[in-house]
């Protein structure tokens, strides 16, 4: 008889206990989704207003209250835009320089994490404090040597002085050799120098598979950097035909007027590309992140 009566209030406990939790979850996902639907529309609304913009004219830029719906004037805007300097080079220009630059840091750094998370060698840890100080200077204060460097080496208004600079970075170094040593064992390393593999070898198929995750996402963000760049573009390129997106928005521009209308048709076109971008490799992106992080 104790046990009968027992099972039914257990069970009842249960279910008025449990009743609560479900509503407390439900209120959390709902809050959540509506802040992360504020968010996404606040980063969207910026990219949405510069379409509005391209497909009105320059008298959207200035109207109160702004105006959210958009013209017809865009494809008249968009052919004025290749009319009036080369885009389609400067698009081409771009990519190519982004490219190289994602696959270079994509690499190259992951060779030189790799070298100071699992080599040793004299002067190692100096130098890795050297390369992690050079962080927090300004890059604005290398483009005078570095431009001096490329004036030498007769690289001014060519693409190899936009690619080569940016095919290693220091941090770009620095996350790949928390990564590597965060996710690959010395045991591991050993036991493949015990089977007669060299560095390279090991590096190679050992190595760079395991940290590929991370190396794409350095490059996809050395990507993002390089077709974002303006500063570095601007000064050591001369010639139109050289010039990258970001040039060829500022060459739209005169220095009596600025037509909006017109910027902003072309900032739509270049921003196109990038997200196109993250909506093929956004998913590989924060997996990589979170990846890294959980290893680490």
């Amino acid at each position: 008889m104790a046990t009968t009566t027992g099972t039914p209030q257990r069970d009842s406990v249960r279910v008025r206990t449990s009743r609560p939790r479900r509503r407390s979850i439900g209120r959390v996902r709902w809050y959540t989704y509506l802040l992360l639907g504020l968010a996404a529309a606040a980063c969207i609304f910026p990219v949405y207003w510069m379409f509005v913009v391209s497909s009105v004219g320059s008298q959207a830029a200035t109207q109160l209250p702004p105006r959210v719906v958009p013209g017809g004037n865009f494809p008249d805007l968009l052919r004025l835009v290749f009319e009036t300097v080369p885009f389609v080079r400067s698009l081409i220009n771009s990519f190519v320089v982004a490219s190289l630059i994602a696959v270079g840091q994509a690499f190259l750094c992951s060779l030189a994490g790799f070298a100071f998370a699992k080599m040793t060698f004299k002067g190692r840890d100096l130098l890795f404090l050297v390369l992690v100080l050079t962080m927090t200077v300004p890059a604005q204060l290398a483009i005078i040597p570095q431009y001096m460097i490329m004036s030498t080496l007769g690289w001014v208004d060519t693409l190899q002085a936009l690619v080569v600079p940016g095919l290693v970075s220091a941090f770009g170094i620095f996350w790949m050799r928390q990564h590597i040593s965060a996710t690959i064992s010395d045991e591991l390393l050993q036991a493949a120098r015990m089977d007669g593999a060299n560095s390279w070898q090991i590096f190679l198929r050992i190595a760079f598979p395991v940290v590929r995750p991370a190396a794409a996402v350095l490059g996809l963000l050395g990507f993002v950097n390089a077709w974002n760049d303006f500063l570095w573009p601007f000064i050591v390129l001369k010639s139109p035909d050289m010039y990258t997106a970001q040039i060829a928005i500022k060459a739209l521009q005169s220095n009596i007027s600025v037509d909006l209308g017109l910027a902003m048709a072309g900032s739509f076109l270049v921003t196109v590309p990038l997200l196109v971008l993250f909506a093929f490799f956004g998913k590989q992106m924060v997996s990589g992140i979170m990846d890294g992080a959980f290893k680490g």
